[in-house]
């Protein structure tokens, strides 16, 4: 394994002294669109002391869900915290990369920028106090290639080689991660074959969506390394398990859980009761955002592990919501885990709407249901609204339409985005239902 070199700088003086100090060849600067797609160019070093005095200019009307062509001009600036060398890049000559924030010319944020819809969330949570921990689970599969989803072992959940033939693969990622400063906890072979799974340790949810857009990258380029192809879609095989993005969240405020308390019998607070309620209640409205493809629905049917039901529950691993039960009654470890997400989201705009619909309980101090411990895959239709039990969007088109009508999600996201979301989402929908799938054909040719 690579030697570890891991930076925390904190401004440019300490980021010119880092590509001083280790020879430095490049720095690729990191954004993603509205979707999530990783965007970077990369600056010689000699450019990098004046990115940092004015940022780099690029065309936004090449962005998808930027600027329109006639207010085209943006400015990326540097975040120097977020400065690390990218561990696939030779060590002779190696490359770093830093995450931007995207600017308009006059200096104030671009309302298109997904890190700065973040980061207006977590600062409305700040105002009470709050900070925002998030730890995601992105699962992916292992295939020959991009071209078709070929499997490459039939291991099951928690399997060891042989039958778990992404062993090296998963471990060389893990190590590429903490050359990083990335921390991982564990790492395991999934329920579904050739499907795994790396868990990072939880951390603030600005940084963590910085990590989880390296996270995906880091997997790609380390399975290309290794022949393969690496795919977070949510639900690239018929009939097996698809990839899901649980994501673990607490809040707290001067250094407490404000999730916890001992008192409770089921160890939660009046505060965390509200917020679980608020992820409950508003689900359906952010599905499109943490469910943001038409293949995302594919996987939220019942019998795979995916909930498709709104309740919550302790045990219960078919409910949306989660309290786990790891470490009952100890304060740090309380939290929520919400099972709808899938890893191919943007994580800025998932983790935002996530934290809005929590506030949103907790400021208008919703009620929280029972928890529905028994499976709701196997309740009927009236028994499921004998529990006032409801369900999450059945596809992209019944999501976007839910989320159209929604205020929170308009106002948590900006105008711009919310707009260009959807209009992008609509367009989607639309391309795929005009669709003649081998389905039909295979069904209906012989028979009409």
């Amino acid at each position: 394994m690579a030697e570890t070199t891991i930076f925390n700088c904190k401004n440019a003086d300490d980021v010119m002294k880092a590509v001083r100090d280790h020879n430095v060849s490049f720095v690729q600067f990191w954004f993603v669109d509205v979707i999530g797609t990783l965007k970077s160019f990369q600056i010689s070093i000699s450019e990098l002391e004046g990115a940092f005095e004015e940022g780099m200019g690029f065309d936004g009307s090449s962005v998808l869900g930027f600027a329109r062509i006639h207010e085209s001009d943006m400015v990326a600036i540097p975040d120097p915290t977020t400065f690390q060398l990218v561990p696939w890049r030779p060590l002779d000559r190696p490359v770093a990369r830093m995450f931007c924030d995207i600017k308009n010319p006059d200096g104030s944020s671009y309302v298109a920028d997904s890190r700065y819809v973040l980061k207006r969330i977590l600062n409305k949570a700040a105002e009470k106090g709050y900070s925002f921990y998030v730890g995601p689970e992105l699962e992916f599969f292992l295939f020959e290639s991009s071209t078709r989803p070929a499997i490459l072992d039939h291991g099951g959940y928690f399997d060891a080689p042989p039958l778990d033939l992404g062993n090296d693969v998963r471990r060389d990622i893990i190590f590429a991660l903490n050359r990083m400063g990335i921390t991982v906890e564990y790492s395991h072979h999934e329920v579904a074959a050739s499907q795994h799974e790396i868990d990072l340790r939880y951390a603030e949810a600005l940084a963590m969506a910085d990590i989880a857009v390296t996270y995906k990258v880091v997997c790609k380029e380390i399975a290309r390394k290794h022949g393969c192809y690496l795919s977070f879609m949510p639900k690239p095989i018929f009939g097996i398990n698809g990839s899901g993005m649980h994501t673990h969240q607490s809040l707290f405020k001067n250094g407490r859980n404000v999730f916890h308390d001992s008192s409770d019998e089921f160890c939660l607070s009046a505060e965390c009761k509200s917020y679980i309620a608020g992820l409950l209640k508003h689900s359906p409205e952010f599905c499109a955002v943490t469910n943001q493809w038409v293949n995302s629905y594919k996987r939220l049917v019942p019998g795979y592990e995916a909930p498709v039901y709104i309740a919550w529950a302790r045990k219960n691993r078919s409910s949306l919501v989660r309290v786990p039960l790891y470490k009952p009654g100890k304060e740090v470890a309380t939290r929520v885990e919400l099972r709808s997400p899938d890893p191919a989201c943007n994580p800025y705009l998932a983790f935002a709407v996530m934290l809005a619909a929590g506030l949103k309980g907790i400021e208008e101090g919703y009620q929280l249901p029972d928890p529905v411990e028994e499976d709701i895959y196997e309740m009927s239709a009236k028994e499921r609204s004998q529990y006032q039990i409801e369900s999450l969007p059945g596809s992209l088109g019944e999501a976007v339409a839910v989320m159209e009508k929604s205020s929170l999600l308009k106002e948590a996201l900006g105008e711009h985005i919310f707009s260009k979301f959807i209009a992008n989402k609509k367009k989607e929908w639309d391309d795929y239902r005009i669709q003649v799938t081998e389905y039909e054909i295979n069904k209906y040719l012989p028979l009409l």
